[in-house]
């Protein structure tokens, strides 16, 4: 009997240690990343406009779930697992449908700022990653792998769009803030769990992956606190 592929071993730990993995840094990561979708959410439907908002970032973070979650098919890990993904891929889902064919969102998305090439400069290069640098040469593992490379760079198009409109919404300014806050929390739970559990296995392409996404959300907390800091002056 072969070894089982390293997407199996690492599902398979998961629902023997779900227990033992949960700890606050994930904890308050996933519960921040669930509330990004729901501030996405409430600006699009309070607002009426998808104004400021990339659907290129959209698109490219519903790729990154429906690639990292395709072993929902074949495995259960928990109850908390299985929800959290659901509503990762339902809401992600519903943002990208919303503002691509439902109306006012679909007149009032602004196409000609959002005009970073995702899939030229984010889809195809990450796909060339993950099939030269994974664990193993699968292809579960090389869809986790090009999901893992993938969300590090998905926020660049939303970046880039709030750049050029010179300007943060604060809820939009929220949105982002909260993935940021995700990504960093999930980055000191996998320090945590280096530190703490001996079985624990380090994956290097994911840390790195995650450190580099965090970085481009510090440099957006950076000039976000410099433009919000004379109004909190002022109060």
């Amino acid at each position: 009997m072969g070894c089982a592929p390293p997407w199996m071993r690492r599902t398979e730990e998961l629902a023997s240690r779900e227990a033992e993995k949960m700890n606050l840094f994930r904890l308050v990561g996933d519960m921040a990343h669930l509330a990004s979708f729901l501030v996405l959410l409430l600006k699009l439907l309070a607002s009426r406009s998808a104004a400021g908002i990339s659907l290129k970032s959209q698109e490219l973070f519903f790729l990154v779930f429906a690639t990292r979650y395709v072993d929902l098919l074949f495995h259960f890990v928990s109850v908390y697992n299985t929800l959290m993904k659901l509503l990762f891929l339902v809401f992600s889902g519903a943002i990208v449908y919303v503002i691509r064919f439902r109306e006012p969102f679909r007149n009032t998305y602004d196409k000609s700022h959002d005009a970073f090439l995702h899939v030229k400069f984010a889809v195809l290069p990450c796909a060339l990653l993950a099939l030269v640098f994974n664990e193993q040469f699968e292809v579960m593992e090389i869809l986790w792998t090009f999901s893992i490379y993938l969300e590090a760079v998905a926020i660049i198009p939303q970046l880039i769009l709030l750049q050029r409109h010179g300007e943060v919404e604060n809820l939009t300014g929220n949105y982002v803030v909260l993935l940021g806050a995700y990504r960093g929390c999930y980055v000191l739970n996998w320090i945590y769990r280096a530190a703490t559990e001996t079985s624990y296995h380090f994956i290097w392409l994911m840390f790195i992956a995650g450190m580099v996404q965090t970085a481009l959300y510090v440099d957006f907390f950076y000039y976000y606190a410099i433009r919000y800091r004379p109004l909190c002056s002022r109060r």
